[in-house]
């Protein structure tokens, strides 16, 4: 799979933008455990104006993550053009354009999936991003606005031929946010359209090397992202690539999990400060299979949820680490 000049190889692993959990700490665990690409949590292109210095710094890619692809979004043509041009002068070997965002304070405002509520303007600003830049644009957006539109056979075909140079689809519309089961059906169908040049990128609900690989095998898609499943279990890109190349389940030690764990803490803190990296870190901690099936383990996690001191959680995860071990 290529996107432009950047040759992804077959059936590529990317980590998917997610907002407060794609930093570069994570995005570079996530590299070196597998993953194919990354992407930035998404920059807020009116922010990014603005030069707001909390939304600049997610502009920083470092040479050992590459391929990554800085994610923008917005509502109107100007100010993401200028973000557009912003953005890439982080020199990103992608540019992503975020119009799947479900959440309530950027699809009300028309930003993200909301742009699925007036597709001549989301072709429109996309036309003008592809013009305005030199590196590859791609797309992430969703099957629609809800079940009742679900536009997305068309759409694709209408966003390639706006220049884009992949897209990435995730398989629930708008209304949906996160629930219910994502339907790859149409995804599917996108990849089956014979007007369809570009890669397509399925996304959804990938939380295990065996979804992995009947997914592409059934809906033939050209590479696959991986979101949720990725938080607090950085190691999983490793295991599907395992399992992609030999068929069978690797078996990674309860201890180097635990260590990627503790390395996300440090460098988190590192790059901010300690309370807030440890704040930053607990959806990853609250979200790990690690700790999962461990016995009588609610007084213990709600205690490294509420740590707020380095020194209290690593007492604690080391209570836990003699468990697991």
């Amino acid at each position: 799979m290529r996107i432009g000049n950047i040759d992804l190889g077959e059936r590529p692993i990317m980590l998917a933008p997610m907002e407060d959990v794609t930093d570069l700490s994570f995005r570079l665990i996530c590299k070196e455990q597998g993953a194919d690409m990354v992407y930035t949590e998404f920059v807020s292109a009116d922010a990014l104006i603005r030069n707001v210095n909390s939304t600049t710094r997610k502009l920083s890619i470092d040479e050992a993550e590459r391929p990554a692809a800085i994610q923008i979004y917005g509502k109107e043509i100007g100010p993401m053009v200028e973000a557009a041009l912003i953005a890439e002068a982080a020199r990103p070997d992608v540019l992503d354009i975020n119009f799947g965002c479900p959440v309530k304070k950027v699809a009300s405002k028309g930003a993200g999936s909301g742009m699925l509520r007036n597709v001549p303007l989301m072709l429109e600003m996309t036309r003008a991003i592809v013009d305005a830049v030199k590196i590859p644009v791609t797309v992430k957006t969703r099957l629609g606005w809800d079940c009742e539109n679900k536009i997305i056979v068309e759409l694709a075909e209408q966003l390639q031929d706006c220049g884009i140079q992949a897209i990435a689809i995730h398989g629930r519309t708008r209304s949906q946010m996160y629930t219910g089961e994502a339907d790859w059906t149409l995804i599917g169908e996108v990849k089956n359209n014979q007007r369809m040049k570009i890669p397509v990128i399925g996304n959804g609900d990938i939380t295990t090397p065996e979804k992995l690989v009947d997914y592409f095998n059934r809906y033939g898609v050209d590479g696959i992202m991986v979101g949720r499943a990725s938080i607090g279990a950085p190691w999983i890109f490793r295991e599907m690539k395992h399992y992609m190349r030999t068929g069978t389940r690797l078996e990674i030690p309860a201890a180097e999990k635990m260590a990627l764990l503790r390395r996300q803490i440090r460098e988190s803190i590192d790059s901010i400060d300690e309370y807030r990296g440890i704040l930053h870190i607990r959806r990853h901690l609250a979200a790990s299979p690690l700790f999962k099936g461990i016995p009588n383990f609610r007084s213990t996690r709600i205690a490294m949820l509420q740590a707020n001191t380095f020194a209290e959680l690593d007492e604690i995860l080391n209570r836990i680490e003699n468990e697991l071990l």
